[in-house]
């Protein structure tokens, strides 16, 4: 059973009753695919995003704990990172999730589809129940566009030599600060936050995300055995993520990483530890925690803007953390 809610105290109970709802809600009658998707459900996943929504809510009316709506609210958003991540390692063949084995690798591919898909299903089921009429329907619809937009964005720069920071941002912007986003918006939206509240809230969730996915990228060339996954798989498949990008960006690093770089899926193993080594080395690992420092900052700049609670204390804490994670 999953118990990482334990890391926020202030939610720990509000978690529980969102691991119980889905646990509920992904029940079915195929036994192989059920199985797949209380695997997902309990192999370790943060809660981050379902905390985001709660903690954000209880900045502005902390008597909501037991508000059945936020619950659903927050499982759907659980739900749609599962589904999301299911599919990614269908995509990129990914033998590992979380330190073990990924959904696609165990079930097989066939399996691992129809769990992503069932969970889409639940995820628009949660929404109905819980928010019928409301115009945060066509806020999801539009939040599950921007992922997807991101995903794309990322699939069509593969391999691309010639992609800027500009292309790296409006995919990460999509593919996970776009769910960031969600959570903190429908937190306040959905505890009568003013719109001026609304739109900082959403704003605080975007940096966090931008900001989460860069140091998630920072760990793929620095995390080693800590990481939940294999060690720069996605320069493997071409996806070059924060770091690579700055390091193509000083020419003296660029004129010993590109040539590897020009093999393309023929890159070996080798040749990846080399394109770490000359990365690290010429301090784009360091350029890269910089910048995210910068959108860190930014999202406790926004965060400032709503009321003073411990739901606010806890929200800075939290993001300070992120920044000194290891995995």
């Amino acid at each position: 059973m999953n118990n990482n809610w334990q890391t926020y105290p202030l939610i720990s109970t509000q978690l529980k009753a969102v691991n119980q709802c889905i646990q509920e809600r992904i029940d079915c009658q195929n036994a192989e695919l059920h199985t797949a998707m209380l695997t997902m459900a309990n192999n370790g996943g943060k809660y981050l995003r379902p905390a985001l929504l709660l903690l954000t809510s209880q900045i502005f009316t902390p008597s909501s704990r037991d508000d059945e709506r936020l619950i659903k609210l927050a499982a759907s958003i659980e739900v749609l990172h599962m589904a999301t991540l299911i599919h990614d390692d269908i995509i990129d063949d990914s033998p590992e999730r979380r330190g073990a084995v990924s959904i696609q690798a165990r079930f097989g591919k066939d399996t691992a589809v129809y769990a992503g898909d069932l969970l889409f299903t639940v995820f628009f089921d949660l929404l109905l129940e819980a928010i019928p009429a409301s115009p945060y329907l066509q806020v999801n619809a539009q939040a599950m566009r921007q992922i997807l937009d991101g995903e794309l964005g990322q699939m069509d720069q593969r391999f691309n030599l010639q992609q800027t920071l500009n292309d790296y941002l409006a995919n990460v912007r999509g593919k996970t600060a776009a769910l960031f986003k969600l959570a903190a918006q429908e937190g306040a939206y959905f505890a009568a936050a003013t719109t001026e509240q609304v739109a900082s809230a959403a704003a605080f969730g975007q940096q966090l995300g931008i900001a989460f996915q860069m140091l998630d990228d920072i760990l793929d060339y620095t995390g080693g055995k800590k990481l939940n996954k294999p060690v720069l798989e996605d320069l493997a498949t071409g996806v070059y993520s924060l770091p690579l990008l700055m390091a193509l960006e000083t020419p003296a690093a660029a004129e010993q990483i590109k040539p590897l770089l020009a093999k393309g899926r023929q890159l070996t193993a080798p040749d990846i530890q080399r394109v770490q080594q000359d990365v690290i080395a010429g301090g784009a690992v360091e350029k890269s925690r910089q910048l995210a420092t910068q959108f860190t900052q930014g999202a406790l700049t926004e965060l400032t803007k709503l009321p003073a609670t411990k739901a606010r204390l806890f929200l800075q804490q939290m993001t300070n953390r992120l920044l000194k994670r290891s995995n």
